[in-house]
This record gives structure tokens, sequence and C-alpha cells, in this order.
């Protein structure tokens, strides 16, 4: 069910799926970039529903208000934080995809005591990546794909690989309205901003989960976090950047043995 809960003075808009099992922590999921809390239902309904799971749209994104002014990912995960303790949650586990794989690493940086474990899709270190092809960056730079479904279908193939370049009408599960505003926002969260620093001081038991054909993010990139956190597994998946939501049975079976463990 969708509420919205206010923390810092903004509204955020969380969406929460009771668990079974009341003594494990909730499941924290941090979306792409131009993505709200809908587009990853299908995996948490493929989740083990003993498995709470939180889910919420950014400042500027889906539900969430434009903020009047950009934020850096410190202070978005500084936000989560607080968006959780307001939610009743001491510890928590997190999983990003993508744009959000770098908040999840902010956050688990951030809450060493209360971050349990850390689950990485389809992301990286910030500018400090291995970068994609030019192209798939130039088409990253505007939130067109999500705007205008014949050109994200055009595209899909090239920017998002895997199952995706024989089956582009899947592109579809994303689509929906974006703010600009907010999408550059976004952006602007990520700019200057890296990881390397900090990944050898992260403790929580991390599972970086990587596609061997992802455009977006090469998979040299989970290669390297994998080597770079101490307790991290690196699971190569045979698909795309939108692993979690064309391999979401496999995928999803994945995360919650790894957090069961």
């Amino acid at each position: 069910m969708d509420r919205h809960v206010t923390v810092g003075g903004r509204w955020l808009r969380v969406a929460v799926r009771p668990g079974t099992d009341p003594d494990r922590p909730p499941l924290l999921l941090c979306n792409g970039i131009g993505t709200d809390l809908t587009k990853l239902e299908k995996f948490v309904d493929a989740l083990d529903p003993a498995i709470e799971v939180v889910r919420f749209d950014p400042p500027g994104v889906g539900g969430s208000p434009v903020p009047p002014l950009p934020y850096p990912f410190p202070l978005l995960a500084r936000l989560v934080g607080r968006m959780l303790t307001t939610l009743g949650y001491h510890r928590f586990d997190v999983l990003g995809v993508s744009w959000g794989g770098g908040l999840a690493q902010q956050l688990a940086v951030q809450n060493p005591r209360r971050c349990r474990r850390l689950v990485l899709v389809a992301t990286a270190t910030g500018w400090t990546m291995v970068p994609a092809a030019p192209r798939v960056l130039l088409r990253m730079a505007t939130a067109r794909r999500h705007q205008d479904i014949g050109y994200a279908r055009a595209i899909a193939g090239e920017v998002y690989g895997g199952r995706l370049r024989a089956h582009p009408e899947l592109v579809a599960e994303l689509a929906g309205p974006t703010s600009g505003r907010g999408y550059a926002y976004q952006l602007a969260a990520g700019l200057g901003w890296t990881s390397l620093p900090f990944l050898p001081l992260l403790r929580q038991p991390t599972l970086v989960l990587a596609g061997a054909d992802d455009p977006i993010i090469p998979l040299a990139n989970a290669r390297v976090m994998a080597r770079l956190i101490p307790d991290a597994r690196l699971h190569v998946y045979p698909d795309g950047h939108l692993g979690l939501l064309t391999m979401t049975d496999e995928l999803a079976s994945a995360v919650a043995g790894f957090l069961d463990s």
C-alpha cells in the first residue's frame, strides 16, 4: 500500500509490503534513475514473502515532489535513513539498482550498524567507473526513454542489452511520467561522486549482481566492486541491465538466498 511520509520537511511516497517473519530486517529497494517505486512490483511479488520490502520515490520522482534544489548522494542517504527511522525500522538490508546502487553504497557506508546486508545490481562506483560507450551515455542523458515508448523500443537493445535485444517491447514496463527536472536532479546527485575510496571500508556482506551483456554498466565494474568490498560475492547472470525485470524469478531467488545465508 502506498503512503506518504514527511521527512526533513519533504514528502516521500513509500510502499511497504509486510513480511511474514517479523524478526528479520526489511529490504529497502533503491530504484534506477527516472523510475518510480511501481517499476519493481514484479520483483517484489517474486521475493520470499517472509521478507518485508520497503520502496520509495526519491525527491522529484513518481509521487515525491521535486525539491527546490539538487541533492548529493550523502544528503539523500541521510534523508532515506531518517525515512526508515520514521517508519520504525532500526536495522535494514538494502538493494540498489543502477543509479540506486550508488545510493545503496552510500547508505551502507553511512549506516555501518544499521545496514545489515547490501545487494548491488547492475551498478558501479560513480564517476570512476568503467564507462559505457559514448552513444549509450548520450541516450542516458535525458528522460526521453521513459517518456516516449516508441523511442524507448527503438533504443532498447542498444541501451539495455540482454533479452531486450530480441524483445524490445519489454521496455514498456519502464514507461511512465517522468519529471525532466527530477531526472536532472538525479543526474546531478552523482556528479563528482565515487565509492572507490570507501568500498574497502564496507563490512556488510555484499552480493554483486551483474549482467553479462549490460551496455550501461560494463561487467568490469562489478568485478572491481567485488574485489574491493571485503565480504563480497559476485553473481553474473546471462542477461542485460534490466535483469530484475527479465530474469525476475531467478534473481529474486538469488537475493532471498543471500539475505538468508
